[in-house]
């Protein structure tokens, strides 16, 4: 799968403790919107998606975390590869925290199914959309989203820009 960019803050201690984290995000258009997770709390847009389970493969990962929080159910033959952004930045609780976020175009079937937030997604009051690409890009870098984590929302705006400029959106 191809490099599409890397976002590093530099800001950690190289030689100290690391948390390699790998994640899934769904591509889903349709209309040329694209199917994004907007939290109603902090007012930022994020693809559906999120860490990769023991055992889970790339796949199942993305199929379980799209319903779970957008309710939308892919459809697993339309699942393709589109690249992957590399993360690095000072953890948590931890010195580095490395995340491989793998990107897939899928499809998903006409039915919307009911979410299953975690607690951290309820409190955000994670909500499906589907929303043109530059109003989520304009209100992922003009709005201040509070205590979110910038890099995480700025991604996400970045996928969204290289989708437009490879004309894919």
């Amino acid at each position: 799968m191809r490099l599409l960019f890397q976002i590093d803050t530099k800001d950690y201690n190289p030689n100290g403790t690391v948390c390699f984290r790998p994640s899934v995000r769904a591509i889903i258009i349709e209309n040329g919107k694209v199917a994004m997770v907007h939290s109603e709390k902090y007012n930022y847009y994020k693809l559906p998606g999120g860490g990769i389970e023991p055992g889970e493969s790339k796949e199942e990962a993305l199929m379980r975390e799209t319903l779970e929080e957008t309710g939308l159910k892919i459809i697993p033959d339309s699942i393709k590869e589109y690249g992957y952004v590399l993360r690095k930045q000072k953890g948590k609780t931890e010195d580095v925290f490395i995340q491989e976020n793998y990107y897939y175009f899928s499809q998903v079937e006409k039915k919307i199914e009911s979410q299953s937030l975690e607690g951290y997604e309820a409190l955000e009051k994670f909500v499906l959309e589907f929303v043109n690409p530059a109003e989520a890009i304009k209100t992922n870098r003009n709005i201040n989203h509070g205590p979110k984590n910038q890099i995480m929302i700025e991604r996400d705006a970045k996928l969204l820009e290289l989708l437009m400029e490879e004309k894919l959106i």
